[in-house]
């Protein structure tokens, strides 16, 4: 398994939320907002030099899976989305000094779903340790959602997977309540050989080593 040396960067000082309103979509902002990610309607030019990504990483944060991932499986084309601009820039530092040229970010909100994303073209999309947002007011701001889950069943291929893991108990019930109504099929794995990936996030580090529960569930929109 290939390693990044993620010490050889300069890594910025980040708040783990950005403003709150940035994870609302841009439709239903009062005023105009500074600092709200742009919504192009197609995929622009700098992202991926024009290449059509086949795997999405939806709240990237500081890209370790999803370079890692990238650096493993040339054969895929990465793309992570980001709400802090400042990630974004800290990840593309990293595959420029890596000369990944299978990864990309991308400073985005998808509350505004995915409409620079072209129908049946997504293999995989992971949806890794999202914010809890546990206050009841908040939970409008959860990313994961009807809207998004719709989404991601058009981008997704016929045979594409979304890989969803959390370590909140809350958040797993209500991923799996949106998935229930949606009704796509959900199947919880134990083994790493099962899960697929050989490629950890931090936050999956950390709960193995704290020997914190998590679950990682395999879910498939149903076809009929």
């Amino acid at each position: 398994m290939k390693r990044i040396t993620f010490a050889k960067y300069d890594k910025p000082r980040i708040r783990h939320h950005s403003n709150p309103n940035v994870y609302l979509p841009l439709e239903q902002q009062k005023v105009e907002l500074k600092g709200y990610p742009p919504v192009p309607e197609e995929l622009p030019t700098d992202v991926l030099n024009g290449k059509q990504p086949t795997c999405l990483d939806i709240g990237c944060g500081m890209g370790k899976f999803m370079l890692e991932y990238a650096l493993n499986n040339p054969q895929d084309i990465v793309l992570g989305l980001e709400v802090r601009e400042i990630a974004v820039r800290y990840i593309k530092d990293i595959r420029d000094g890596e000369e990944l040229h299978n990864a990309d970010a991308m400073w985005y909100s998808v509350a505004n779903g995915l409409p620079f994303i072209a129908d049946n073209s997504i293999e995989k999309v992971f949806y890794f340790f999202a914010d809890p947002w546990f206050k009841k007011r908040h939970v409008k701001r959860r990313a994961f959602s009807v809207e998004l889950l719709r989404e991601i069943g058009r981008v997704l291929t016929s045979d594409g997977v979304l890989y969803v893991m959390t370590d909140v108990p809350e958040l797993d019930e209500y991923h799996r309540e949106i998935l229930a109504q949606e009704k796509w099929d959900v199947q919880e794995v134990q083994s790493d050989e099962q899960w697929g990936l050989g490629i950890t996030t931090n936050q999956e580090h950390f709960s193995r080593l704290k020997d914190i529960p998590y679950t990682r569930l395999l879910c498939t929109p149903r076809t009929n």
